[in-house]
């Protein structure tokens, strides 16, 4: 496999007047697990549509190790498989007859008993599509996308829907994948899931990159700082002037407070409290974490 998996070079995408994705360049190194993130409207989809070679770029290209994408995009596709955040199948079939239909499709393929068991569908296989569950279902579109044994796997919104056990279960089969040699290319809105599971990761908005590393690394870059949290009850607002603040968020019933001096922070909130005749409720610190650097970048979820 290639020391690179995909290489975008100064890739844009225009619809009219609207720049969806502006001058973006991007490699993915082969054998990870690589998360693109970025709210919505920020380009994720179509950024995945001209590497999947479903879209061509205005400008740039796209290389699958050393082949060119818009030059080449049958070889480019056959080492790709994808897995929709929600796929449309053939509702009467059973998961065997659907796995087998796409098994159809492929000269190289692995086989579908195989597949029925990496992703824990033997109980399924004679049941019908239209009697799983979400998980289920994710699982068989994964199954699907793993037909044709790819070396690259996009992921798009895979665990969107599913409960907390299936979610789970479905981190497993992605970490595999990886231990297996494979590059796994995923967008998430959850951002627990992408600090659990990427190596490496992009955030985008507006189709452009704003950063780019590991997620330990974009939190010390971004946000090396302590985050402070109390309960809006207590009045803590932009107008209170507290010490060594960089930013000062509400997020449902708290008050976030990103510090880069926790101590001084602290003593400053305490201080403000008894001069206001204010009881603080609900205060914990916390390390940043990959969300608060998403919000910090984007501004937006």
């Amino acid at each position: 496999m290639q020391e690179n998996a995909l290489r975008l070079e100064n890739v844009t995408k225009r619809y009219g007047t609207m720049t969806a994705v502006d001058n973006l360049t991007l490699t993915v190194p082969s054998g990870i697990v690589f998360g693109l993130l970025g709210p919505n409207g920020a380009g994720k989809t179509t950024t995945l549509e001209i590497v999947e070679g479903l879209r061509r770029p205005d400008v740039g290209h796209v290389w699958w190790g050393d082949v060119d994408v818009a030059q080449r995009p049958e070889r480019a596709r056959s080492r790709f498989g994808v897995q929709l955040q929600t796929s449309a199948f053939f509702e009467l079939l059973t998961v065997r007859e659907t796995l087998e239909l796409f098994h159809s499709f492929y000269r190289r393929r692995l086989p579908v008993p195989e597949l029925i068991s990496r992703l824990d569908l033997e109980e399924k296989q004679n049941a019908r599509v239209d009697g799983l569950s979400g998980g289920q279902r994710q699982r068989l579109a994964l199954a699907v996308a793993l037909i044709n044994d790819p070396e690259v796997v996009f992921l798009d919104e895979p665990s969107a829907g599913l409960d907390p056990q299936a979610r789970r279960k479905l981190w497993e089969v992605i970490l595999g994948l990886k231990a297996e040699g494979r590059t796994v290319v995923l967008t998430t809105h959850y951002m627990e899931e992408a600090e659990f599971l990427v190596d490496r990761l992009a955030i985008i908005d507006r189709g452009r990159v704003l950063d780019e590393g590991t997620p330990r690394e974009l939190i010390q870059r971004h946000m090396p700082a302590a985050v402070v949290e109390v309960s809006r009850s207590v009045g803590v607002n932009s107008t209170v002037d507290l010490p060594a603040v960089r930013r000062m968020e509400e997020r449902d019933e708290v008050t976030m407070l990103v510090s880069d001096r926790l101590e001084d922070t602290l003593v400053g909130l305490v201080n403000w409290a008894q001069r206001e005749g204010r009881t603080i409720t609900g205060l914990t610190t916390r390390n940043a974490t990959l969300e608060d650097v998403f919000l910090e970048l984007t501004g937006r979820s």
